[in-house]
């Protein structure tokens, strides 16, 4: 079933996390993504939205990562015993399939997800230099099965924020699959 996510309140600051990377294992922590604007992206392999955006989520990074404008990240928080395809070895096949150029992180105890109020996967957070929360939402109105995606949202936010202004108000939510929490670890 598809959910919506939170919309977290704008101006809240980014939580902290220390995570392990899919591809690798070392730790990648909030204080390592050092650009001007920090794009958090709750992401999972199976997930039929995520496919749907994960190529021009990808070409989107690499647009801002490769000048380091911008600073990019990926957080699966879903259960891989009960969904193995988002175990961090899938995941990190996925990393090399779609040539995500960012760290693509596991938050395996989940809380990284909580702190961050996300919801679903995809689930979109833009943060300004000051680590404030500036837009959450989509990455556009596309839909798997619809409309090819653009990323229009969230390179419209990143923008703004590039040029020294905020991206508007009136944000659209995300939308795809629930995160997977394990059993006894939903949100409150």
């Amino acid at each position: 079933m598809a959910l919506t996510s939170n919309m977290l309140a704008l101006g809240t600051p980014a939580p902290a996390f220390a995570l392990p990377e899919v591809t690798d294992g070392t730790t990648v922590s909030l204080d390592d993504l050092d650009g001007e604007v920090l794009v958090v992206a709750f992401l999972s392999r199976h997930c039929p939205y995520v496919k749907h955006v994960q190529d021009e989520l990808a070409a989107l990074a690499r647009d801002y990562v490769v000048d380091g404008r911008a600073s990019f990240v990926g957080i699966c928080a879903n259960d891989a015993d009960n969904y193995p395809d988002d175990a961090p070895e899938r995941l990190a096949d996925q990393k090399r399939q779609v040539g995500f150029v960012f760290p693509y992180l596991h938050d395996a105890d989940q809380e990284v997800a909580k702190a961050y109020r996300a919801a679903c996967t995809p689930d979109f957070f833009v943060f300004d230099r000051d680590r404030r929360l500036a837009y959450r939402g989509r990455m556009d109105e596309s839909r798997p099965g619809g409309e090819t995606p653009t990323g229009k949202d969230l390179r419209a936010a990143i923008d703004a924020l590039l040029a020294g202004e905020r991206p508007g108000e009136d944000q659209a939510p995300s939308m795809g699959c629930g995160i997977k929490w394990r059993p006894g670890n939903e949100p409150a």
